[in-house]
């Protein structure tokens, strides 16, 4: 169990476990883009560490780049996604896909697909750690899910309790 400010977050998927199904997506990643170089998108500040992991095993040339997009607070989100850092590089023609830790209603990911595709990307792909299917308000096709998940909220590997929490080394939900 750990505690983060007023919560109590139990053990919910190890670090191995969290390691393996990413070096997985990686290898299947790396199979799908093979003889092309995408760009991968990070959405900041929760997928850092699913980025790391996943691109120390990917096997393809590849270009990186951050956005940083926010729709939440404290433990519930806000249903307004505000845009902080925006996209700078030219990405017409380019094989994309967007690196984040969690799509659950969907409203941030539609935006940001929104953003992206207006900017002609010969193709658009969606890897996220966890994807909750219970709390989806607006639909989104994802290429590469590490863990479909119920509708709980969790901490750890990058994702926060109001800004606490994101360097556990594992995923922790929320003690009922």
């Amino acid at each position: 169990m750990i505690t983060i400010l007023d919560k109590t977050f139990v053990p919910f998927i190890s670090r191995s476990n969290i390691e393996s199904r990413i070096a997985e997506m990686a290898v299947q990643i790396s199979k799908d883009y093979e003889g092309k170089s995408p760009l991968f998108i990070i959405v900041l500040n929760g997928a850092f560490l699913f980025a790391s992991e996943l691109l120390k095993n990917v096997s393809l040339p590849c270009q990186i780049t951050f956005v940083r997009l926010a729709s939440y607070q404290q433990t519930e989100t806000t249903g307004q996604v505000r845009q902080i850092i925006g996209l700078e590089e030219q990405i017409t023609g380019k094989d994309v896909v967007i690196v984040e830790d969690i799509v659950d209603t969907g409203l941030t990911m539609n935006q940001l697909l929104e953003q992206i595709q207006a900017l002609q990307p010969a193709s658009v792909e969606i890897a996220t750690l966890l994807h909750k299917p219970e709390a989806i308000r607006k639909p989104v096709s994802m290429r590469y899910i590490g863990f479909e998940i119920e509708n709980r909220f969790v901490v750890g590997y990058g994702l926060d309790y109001d800004g606490l929490g994101r360097n556990e080394d594992a995923l922790y939900v929320l003690s009922e």
